[in-house]
Order: structure tokens, then sequence, then C-alpha cells
């Protein structure tokens, strides 16, 4: 059996024009012929090296994004095993981490959002700590204090003691029944990665994560998170009671034999990897101005906004929403296999990233509209415009 020669790389000169056919030619036109040869070779050689090049980085970027699929895949079915129910509240706080961001959980006593908050820190292997706030709960509390202390030589001096703040991924418990002036001191600390006391600041862990818990339907010692908090947050997250199939499965878990715990299954390069492969993911100008688009329809001045966001609303959603629209939708593109945003990964994501950031009026509570409504209001009036 015979293999035929693979065919050898031609250059746009001999497939025109054959070797042996520059000796018929005058000398000049054979001079002039040889040099647009040696011209168009080193042209040649680097355009295919540069497409080498391409090709390495783009193998690169699919290996790489083949590992972020894995991991965060891996780390939801941890999770998952401990939780059940909530898949979709699972991935959501899981693409805010991805995104940098922190979370706000809602719902009602009894559904589970510290277990999911337990759950999480134990599958990331993070140093996690919680937060119980209640209305005696102190800035110096969750921050840390200045205290007296003796050294080995019987020597005292003020040191800074830290608080449950410096960990990974804070848990921060009823959110909403600390007070004001310890909730500006998670402000600052959610914003800046960092914590002042006495007079010195104090940079927190890297990865910082804060998941908070609030009662949607208690408001006896509460204390409303402001706005300039709740902008803070990447997303909020609605923990809904489960159905019957979901809840006789969580019985099914919890009062028969104790199941193990869950624990860690990302090292910390491929936690690293999870934070910084998102913000190298494309996304058009197309789809940035989608995101912007959006944004805009939730403001009542706006040209673009629909009539329903007009009489419901006061103040629409900031710059922040934006930014955790296109991040989310990044990770959600990686999800997906694709390594640019669409615009079905921003739509996918503006309920979590904008229903907390909108400030309604007194006739839009009284016609039962929320953040959600609003939303979705402007999606379709984004949709419509095209």
């Amino acid at each position: 059996m015979t293999h035929s020669a693979p065919p050898a790389f031609r250059t746009p000169h001999s497939a025109t024009l054959p070797a042996d056919k520059s000796a018929e030619l005058p000398a000049d036109e054979s001079a002039k012929l040889a040099a647009d040869k040696s011209a168009t070779r080193p042209a040649d050689k680097s355009a295919i090296r540069n497409e080498d090049r391409e090709a390495s980085v783009i193998e690169h970027l699919e290996a790489r994004c083949d590992r972020f699929r894995a991991v965060f895949h891996r780390i939801r079915a941890e999770v998952e095993r401990t939780v059940v129910g909530y898949p979709e509240v699972v991935e959501g706080a899981l693409i805010a981490l991805c995104g940098g961001g922190h979370v706000l959980l809602e719902g009602v006593p009894g559904l589970g959002k510290t277990l999911l908050v337990k759950a999480i820190a134990a599958a990331l292997g993070l140093p996690h700590s919680r937060i119980q706030c209640t209305p005696d709960l102190m800035p110096a509390d969750i921050t840390g204090t200045i205290t007296l202390v003796e050294s080995a030589h019987g020597r005292r001096d003020f040191a800074f003691q830290r608080g449950p703040l410096f960990a990974s991924l804070v848990h921060v418990d009823e959110i909403n029944r600390a007070t004001p002036k310890t909730q500006a001191a998670l402000l600052e600390a959610m914003q800046e990665r960092v914590v002042t006391a006495g007079g010195e600041t104090h940079r927190l862990p890297e990865p910082f994560f804060v998941l908070a818990t609030q009662n949607p339907i208690e408001m006896e010692g509460t204390f409303p998170l402001p706005e300039a908090e709740l902008d803070r947050f990447f997303y909020k997250l609605r923990v809904a009671c489960p159905p019957v199939d979901t809840l006789v499965d969580i019985l099914r878990l919890t009062t028969g034999s104790a199941a193990a715990p869950p624990k860690a299954v990302a090292s910390p390069e491929e936690l690293r990897e999870l934070l910084a492969l998102p913000r190298e993911v494309l996304a058009a100008d197309d789809v940035l101005r989608r995101a912007a688009r959006i944004v805009r329809a939730t403001h009542p001045d706006a040209p673009e906004a629909p009539q329903a966001v007009r009489r419901a609303v006061r103040l629409g959603a900031s710059p922040r929403g934006a930014q955790a629209l296109i991040l989310g939708g990044k990770v959600k593109a990686i999800l997906a296999g694709r390594y640019n945003v669409a615009h079905a990964d921003l739509e996918a994501m503006a309920l979590p990233a904008l229903r907390h950031r909108l400030l309604l009026t007194m006739e839009g509570e009284a016609e039962g509209m929320d953040g959600d409504a609003v939303v979705t209001a402007a999606l379709e009036s984004v949709r419509r415009a095209g």
C-alpha cells in the first residue's frame, strides 16, 4: 500500500508562476522576480508565526475556561449535597463570588440561608466567621478593638485585636438588626476592603466576601439598610419556601443519619483563577451599551423608561448595577461554553443584579410593585427598542 506525500507549502508567487519559468524570462525580469520572492518569504513566515501565536493563545484560553467550569461545577455539587432545593440560589451566590462581589440573601427564617453560607465556605476551603447582628452590636465588635496587652517580659502596650471581619468569608446574619452605626463600619469593609481603628488602617484578607442574610417579615427592632449599603451588594437573592417534593428531600436528608459535612474541593490557586478569569472575557461595545440601556431604563427621567418605571420608581439603578450585569454575564458566558458575553447573559443576571438598587415611590408600593416587576418592565422596554 502506498501513501501519497503531503502537499508542500506554496507561496502566492510559486502558485502562479513555477520556478522553472524564471529561466525563460529576460535577465532584468528574472532578477526582479527573485527579489519579489525574497521579500515575500519573511512576511509569509511572520504571518505563520502570528497565526501560531494566536492559536496558542486561544488554546490556552479554552483550557482555562474548561478548568473554570470544572472547578465551578465541583464546588456547586459539593454545596448542593448539603443544601437541597435551591440550585438557582447556589449558582447565583457562586457567580457573585466569582465576580468579586457580596451577596444579600433574603428569606423567612428556617429556609437554610445560614446552612448555605456555611456550605459555601466549607466547599471553598476559606476561613470564615459569623456575625449575629443585634441592636446593641457595636462597630468594634465586628472590626476589632485596641486593648492593653502584657508581653512575656511584663511590658504593657496597646495592640489591635482583630474582629470577626478579618476572615475571607464573613456571614452577617440578620444584617438589618444592626444599628446604622454598625452598618456604616460594615460598609467601609465591603467597599474598601479595609478596617480603620485607632487611626490606623488594616487591610482585610484576600479574597474577601460578605454573605449577609435578612428577614423580610419582621420589622420590630430592625434598621432597614440604606440605599448606599444595598448598592454595595453584587446580588440580592431571594430564598423562597420550597415546594412539596423539595421539602420531602429536605426531610429525608435532615431527619435520618447525619450526612458527611461538605469539604474543601478547590485549591487556593483554583480560587484565584475563578476570580481572575471572568475579567478577561470579552464584552463587545454592543453588549456594554445593552447593559447601560437596561440600567438607564430603570430611571424614571430617562426617555427610554417605560410607563411602569415612570410611575413606580423614584430612583433607578446606579452604575454599580451595570458593572454587576457585565461581570455576572461574563461568568454566565464561561459556564455556557462561550468566550464572549451575549445579550441573554445580561438578561439572566438582571433581576439579582438590579432588584435591590431601586427606590420606589409611594404610588408604586401601593400598587404592589417591587424591584422584580420594575426590572422586568425595563427589560421588555429595551427588547422592544431593539
